[in-house]
Parts: structure tokens; C-alpha cells; sequence
């Protein structure tokens, strides 16, 4: 039944993951704006709790390395094209929706809510896709909000 849903399941995929890739510089762009010359604390943190929870997702990825569904032997060809192996766990397509959710939350908290709901869809669609284990998109949904809540908390 998914491979009949392949390309359903291939648009929504890129569709959020470029819709999040405009949302957040977009954000970013208007707290820079509208952050009256005051940058530590009215674009700072917002720019620098999801770089350095990402480097750090992004490390613990490459050194974990954790397989791939399409990697095991005899599994299906995955409906979203991956060339590359391992690096599964978080998924950090899912990380970024859920970390880019918690700091739009913190700026306007219905685009957060609704980008939280997004992550949602996105996670469904990369295990259905085939590039990711379900706990593989709900470590990438815990750790990006939990990151998320912890450095505002700090910042």
C-alpha cells in the first residue's frame, strides 16, 4: 500500500522539509528586524540553541552511526532516495522540524504548535519512506524539543 502512495509520500517530504528550510531563516530575518539593536537577547539565542544543538545531534549521529532500514539485508528499496548509509539515529530531518518548532514556539506559539504538528507528519513520512526506524524519528522529536526547552531555559 505505501508503494502506491510513493509519490504522495516523496512530495510531502520535501514539501516540509523545504517549507522549514524557508520558515526558519524567514524568523530569523524578522526577530533580526524587529530585535531593536537589542541582539543577545533578541536574536542570539534563537540562532544559537538550534546551530549548537545541531552540531552536537549531528556528532553523536556520525559516531553512533546506527543502520539505516534499507541498509539491513533483503530490506525494500526506500520510496525517499537515500545514496547515503548509517547516521539513522536521531533522524535529523525530524530533530530540526521539533527544534525549529520549540523556537517559533517561544516567538509566536501557534507557529510553533504547528510546525510541532508538521514534525508529526514529517516523522510518519520518513519511516514510511523508508529512511528511518520509528524510534529513530522519536529520539529526533524528544531530543530537538528537549534541546529546544533546555537552551531557552538557560538562555
Amino acid at each position: 500500500m505505501l508503494r502506491n502512495n510513493a509519490k504522495t509520500i516523496i512530495a510531502v517530504d520535501r514539501i516540509l522539509t523545504a517549507a522549514i528550510y524557508i520558515f526558519y531563516p524567514a524568523l530569523i530575518l524578522y526577530l533580526a528586524l524587529n530585535c531593536h539593536g537589542n541582539w543577545m537577547t533578541g536574536l542570539m539565542p534563537y540562532v544559537v540553541v538550534p546551530g549548537v544543538s545541531f552540531v552536537l545531534v549531528s556528532i553523536f549521529r556520525y559516531l553512533y552511526n546506527a543502520p539505516r532500514p534499507y541498509d539491513e539485508p533483503g530490506a525494500p528499496e526506500p520510496i525517499i532516495k537515500k545514496d547515503s548509509p548509517g547516521k539513522s539515529f536521531p533522524s535529523r530531518h525530524v530533530f530540526s522540524i521539533f527544534i525549529i518548532a520549540v523556537t517559533a514556539f517561544m516567538v509566536q506559539p501557534v507557529s510553533g504548535i504547528l510546525i510541532g504538528v508538521a514534525g508529526i507528519v514529517l516523522a510518519v513520512i520518513r519511516v514510511a519512506g523508508g529512511v528511518h526506524y520509528p524510534r529513530d524519528v522519536i529520539a529526533g522529536a524528544i531530543i530537538g524539543t528537549a534541546l529546544g526547552l533546555i537552551g531557552y531555559a538557560i538562555l
